[in-house]
């Protein structure tokens, strides 16, 4: 693959003057219909040290207009971001739509660089490749362009190269000791970068791997790759008609996970109360060890209107330190979450490592009100199981544990919860039309969320269904099991 980026490819002052000035009224022409197109644009800037990468970053923003550029110079991890999983960096910079996100250093970085020191197996950067091509995948169907360039140079360059910048009282603060360890282990980082390229060059998100030993030939080549990969996207979505947005009924089976739930269980006050005092009592201790085990807590509440969600949440927040969780209260998503990938707005949200983060409501809105509403395309809401599957994945192996609560009612319980809310004043802000719209389709919801439970519960990221007819028996249930798992996962 390198092979072809150490031919010798120059452009000459001439032949450059000439291209240049219609390369960059065309990119900026191209970013004019990005500003109002329902797309977002990475441009990852890759390569070997020395190759001009930074140089790259200016090219483009001197070309481009900046005030639609935004630019991420990525290196070493912060300690906030050590405390969270790998893609958690990534996932929080997202550029919006009609906007380009610029990063320098990107997903590729790290794993590239451990496997070149000895210090992961090869196995293991196939797996986080693998785990690219997923995230890379998502941001091309959620309407990302990901243009992904590496600049290459020979080895006996990228010497001449430091030792020219080093000579130069002053550019010699651009090589550091690292690039010269770097520079020792050249022909490994060329045969691990080529691995890593072969594999995650798709149709969708191709490398596009750039001789840069001339630097005409390379501007003009990074530029004419962005400009070519823009218009192509911008042309294909003014050639699509919008996708049709239709709601999916689904009916449920007669035999189910939630019609097999005993709905009469219940629980006499006195004994709830010892209960939840004991599981309480568990959940505080246990809690304060979540920084010491360097992990995390993250809890969903998902269930029908009326479900007894926020009292379920309540009870666990008395058990807990109010400076170490965060409740995250989900509704409909404001234009800056729209205008990105729909688990953009969970990601910024993640606890870090000693931390709670409870979410009412979550990103399974996609596989429930999204599908039944017809809020999202068909094709959407049903690669979104693998997606939240691998989101959660993610957060299991950073040390988060995760707990997914259903609670589940009668068709007549959600009504007598209704009507009290109706008729209780400070309650009435409970209800709304939409809680009487969404009963009609209760038949829809139930199946949609039998599908959820069955293709997005796993081992590390289990569902938990809650009978939640009596809310003492819901809430007691609840704090067992929450105090059950950090009692398994920090016991030990």
């Amino acid at each position: 693959m390198f092979e072809s980026a150490e031919v010798g490819s120059k452009v000459d002052k001439k032949a450059y003057a000439a291209r240049e000035p219609a390369l960059r009224e065309q990119l900026l022409a191209t970013q004019r219909r990005l500003a109002v197109a329902p797309l977002s644009v990475v441009v990852v800037v890759g390569g070997v040290e020395g190759a001009g990468k930074g140089e790259i970053v200016n090219l483009l923003l001197e070309w481009m207009d900046a005030r639609g550029i935004e630019t991420h110079s990525l290196w070493a991890l912060t300690d906030e971001e050590k405390a969270r999983p790998p893609m958690w960096r990534f996932w929080r910079i997202l550029p919006p739509k009609g906007h380009l996100g610029i990063f320098l250093g990107s997903w590729y970085t790290q794993p590239i660089i451990d496997r070149v020191l000895g210090r992961t197996r090869q196995l293991e950067l196939d797996v986080a490749l693998d785990r690219m091509l997923d995230f890379e995948r998502m941001l091309a169907n959620e309407n990302t362009l990901v243009v992904k360039l590496w600049l290459h140079i020979g080895e006996k360059t990228q010497k001449r190269r430091l030792e020219k910048l080093e000579s130069d009282p002053d550019q010699s603060w651009r090589v550091t000791k690292l690039d010269w360890q770097f520079f020792k282990y050249y022909k490994r980082f060329a045969r691990v970068s080529e691995h890593a390229l072969r594999r995650t060059s798709t149709g969708e998100t191709p490398w596009h791997v750039i001789e840069a030993t001339d630097w005409r030939h390379r501007d003009l080549t990074a530029g004419t790759v962005l400009l070519e990969a823009l218009k192509q996207r911008l042309d294909k979505i003014d050639a699509t008609p919008p996708p049709k947005l239709e709601p999916d009924l689904p009916t449920p089976k007669t035999v189910s996970i939630l019609r097999a739930l005993d709905l009469s269980h219940k629980l006499e006050d006195r004994t709830a109360d010892r209960r939840l005092l004991k599981h309480m009592g568990e959940i505080s201790r246990h809690s304060r060890l979540l920084a010491e085990a360097e992990r995390s807590l993250l809890l969903v509440f998902e269930g029908p209107d009326a479900g007894g969600k926020g009292g379920a949440i309540r009870r666990v927040t008395r058990a807990i330190d109010a400076r170490l969780y965060q409740v995250v209260p989900i509704s409909a998503p404001t234009d800056e979450e729209l205008a990105r990938p729909y688990l953009w707005r969970f990601w910024r949200h993640l606890p870090t490592h000693g931390r709670v983060a409870i979410f009412d409501r979550s990103w399974y809105g996609r596989v429930l009100v999204e599908r039944i509403e017809g809020l999202c395309p068909e094709e959407d809401w049903r690669r979104a199981y693998a997606e939240i599957n691998a989101f959660e994945q993610q957060l299991c192996e950073a040390g988060t544990i995760v707990l997914k609560f259903w609670l589940w009612i009668s068709p007549e319980e959600q009504l007598r919860r209704f009507k009290d809310r109706q008729a209780t004043a400070y309650k009435q802000y409970k209800i709304t039309e939409d809680d009487w719209r969404n009963r009609k389709k209760w038949d829809a919801y139930e199946a949609a969320a039998c599908d959820m439970i069955e293709k997005t519960s796993s081992e590390d990221a289990p569902w938990v269904p809650v009978e939640a007819d009596d809310k003492n028996w819901a809430r007691v249930k609840v704090l067992e099991t929450v105090a059950g798992t950090l009692r398994k996962e920090l016991d030990r």
